[in-house]
């Protein structure tokens, strides 16, 4: 059934994913930056340039944000101030070119052969009388469309490198076969955020192209192509808003019948019912919207760099309309001249963030207010590079980030460290409060905490995040938690109270913390689960247990942990499946294990799990299954 040792190790990965009592700028990466596209092997960004160095020890790669990148053992990479050389374009003979347009590279070793590449790679051992195909596969490229550059090793007539449109491929015996070199190049695509993880989805993303990717719950290898269905009616509805004869619409935000439409040349306009609001500025091309989901009338706006700056013209970035696009007020303020790219906000909050070029930019400000002042200040943390999008989760607890070249980060939205939260510890998001739960207080450490004449124990705090654990005889409906932050300034909050509020541990990913009960194996996306096995689901929020157990207490190592006194049941793709037992988690504080049979007939692949428990249903996870 699995021993305590083993739940708390499982416990220890997890918290290593979930990062608890990170700052502003301590951020954690989400994913890596490889894609899979079903090639010849992982792929990343557009590479345009590739060469080697004068004796072929060292490969170098020009990324599509224009930085260079060196590696000497083909496994690392490291920028360079390396200049790419002029391409020397091999001589064709008299025989036609693989294909029209093809680029040519000789071979100095080897005087009859020849490289061509244009949407394939060819080589031709005869100066160019027959041509091989090298790269195709069912009539697709295995190292990706849109080559752009061709080198061969100038100590190995073999080894070549290509730059394509889905990074750096390398071949050491002439063509024959193919790896990617993209691991660790800084070249992942400037990215939209779509979607930041929730229930059992991942965070999901819209690359240049219209490409959707999502880097799925548990996922240790790379992002996964998705349906792009909604990319692409977003690229049609631009098309479809643009004025006949007018600018190029660049961004859309719609909100029931309400449009927003940002167009090149800087221009806003509000098209509802019939009726258009333009509003013009002195910005570049409108980059992205933000919209209040319960009030359309307001909005914020940001724009790109201008072609040419005029003379006496302050900086036009940010935008904000309160009147459904009546009026445009310019709240750039102190936010240097760059380009922003991405808005995200938070009303309760009263705060605003800023994607730019040179990073992220927060600004305490209700963007229902107009005339209330902006003063921006970076957010510090992330690898300098452009910072194409950010988007707050829906309880405004997390700040996620699109870092061009590195792909995405998310931390503690700095708003809450003056504005803090109290949500479930399991998965970061508002839930009623149940006897024994463990719950987090985010953006402040707490010093001690009561509900009534209870004290409530504080498990851990940090500067920006504390665990506490609600009292197993707390009673009623409401509950009044008063907390004492390090400030010295006391806060109550009312929370809703439950018999029992069901949760299962998630990493910012969405991962569950789910063990297999035979190997005592943390299950993920790379180790499945198989069918008729047991699994161990931690949760919190499951309520009093039989016997009695103290709140703040780790639960025995025993083989008698106290027993959920509410019935559990739990569900794969809504159906039922058995629940062998629900215990507290041996070794753990406030945690609960519930053990779930997987039965012989089972849905193979990812499937959606969910706990229900006193009438409560907790969040819905993603798991994999083999057979």
């Amino acid at each position: 059934m699995g021993n305590a040792a083993t739940v708390r190790m499982g416990v220890a990965l997890w918290a290593a994913t979930l990062a608890f009592g990170q700052t502003s700028a301590d951020w954690y990466h989400a994913g890596n930056q490889l894609v899979d596209l079903s090639l010849a092997d992982l792929a990343t960004g557009p590479v345009d340039r590739v060469w080697y160095s004068a004796d072929g020890s060292t490969l170098y790669a020009r990324s599509f944000s224009g930085k260079t990148f060196e590696t000497s053992d083909f496994e690392t990479w490291r920028a360079s101030a390396a200049v790419a050389p002029a391409a020397t374009e091999a001589m064709p003979g008299r025989s036609p070119a693989p294909e029209p347009n093809a680029h040519l590279r000789a071979v100095a070793s080897q005087p009859s052969s020849l490289y061509g590449f244009s949407r394939f790679v060819y080589r031709s051992k005869d100066g160019g009388v027959n041509w091989e195909n090298l790269t195709a596969f069912r009539t697709q490229s295995l190292i990706g469309e849109g080559l752009r550059d061709l080198a061969v090793s100038p100590r190995d007539g073999e080894d070549i490198a290509v730059a394509s449109g889905a990074g750096v491929f390398r071949s050491v015996d002439g063509g024959k076969s193919w790896s990617g070199l993209n691991q660790g190049l800084p070249n992942f695509p400037g990215a939209r955020i779509r979607n930041v993880p929730s229930q059992e989805r991942g965070v999901q993303l819209e690359l240049p192209g219209a490409a959707m990717v999502e880097w799925q719950p548990g996922e240790t290898i790379a992002w996964r192509l998705i349906d792009n269905t909604a990319a692409l009616t977003d690229a049609r509805l631009q098309q479809a808003l643009a004025e006949p004869g007018g600018p190029r619409a660049t961004a859309v935000k719609l909100l029931g019948n309400v449009a927003y439409v940002g167009y090149a040349d800087g221009s806003l306009s509000l098209k509802s019912g019939g009726v258009t609001n333009t509003w013009a500025t002195q910005g570049g091309a409108v980059e992205s919207f933000w919209v209040d989901s319960t009030d359309s009338r307001v909005a914020l706006a940001v724009l790109g760099s201008r072609s040419q700056a005029a003379a006496g013209i302050a900086p036009d970035h940010v935008r904000r309309t309160v009147s459904g696009g009546d009026y445009w007020e310019p709240i750039t303020a102190n936010l240097p001249d760059v380009a922003v790219r991405g808005v995200t906000a938070s009303r309760s909050g009263g705060a605003i963030y800023l994607a730019t070029d040179s990073g992220v930019y927060y600004g305490r400000s209700d963007p229902g207010s107009s005339g209330a002042p902006v003063s921006w200040q970076k957010v510090t943390g992330l690898p300098s590079a452009r910072v194409t999008d950010v988007m707050l989760d829906p309880t405004g607890n997390q700040l996620w980030a699109a870092v061009e070249g590195y792909g995405v980060y998310a931390t503690i939205a700095p708003h809450r460290l003056t504005s803090p939260s109290v949500a479930s510890a399991a998965d970061m998001t508002p839930r009623a409060a149940a006897p024994g739960a463990l719950m987090s207080v985010i953006g402040a450490k707490i010093t001690s905490a009561t509900a009534g004449d209870l004290t409530v124990p504080v498990l851990s705090a940090t500067d920006t995040q504390s665990e506490i654990q609600i009292p197993f005889d707390v009673r009623g409906e409401t509950l009044a938690l008063s907390l004492n932050p390090a400030s010295g300034v006391r806060v109550t909050t009312p929370l809703t109270l439950a018999a029992a509020s069901p949760a299962i541990f998630v990493s910012k990913d969405g991962a569950p913390l789910v063990l297999d009960a035979q190997t005592n194996s943390l299950l993920d996306a790379a180790h499945p689960a198989h069918a008729q096995t047991r699994i161990q689901v931690l949760a919190t929020g499951l309520g009093r247990v039989n016997p009695d157990w103290p709140t703040g207490v780790e639960t025995p190592m025993g083989d008698n942990p106290p027993i959920v006194a509410a019935k559990v049941s739990a569900f794969l793709d809504r159906a039922p499946v058995t629940v062998t037992r629900a215990v507290l988690a041996p070794g753990l504080t406030g945690f609960y294990l519930v053990e779930l049979e997987l039965p012989k007939i089972v849905n193979y692949g990812p499937v959606e799990l969910h706990l229900e428990a006193g009438g409560h249903t907790s969040n819905r996870v993603r798991v994999y299954i083999e057979p």
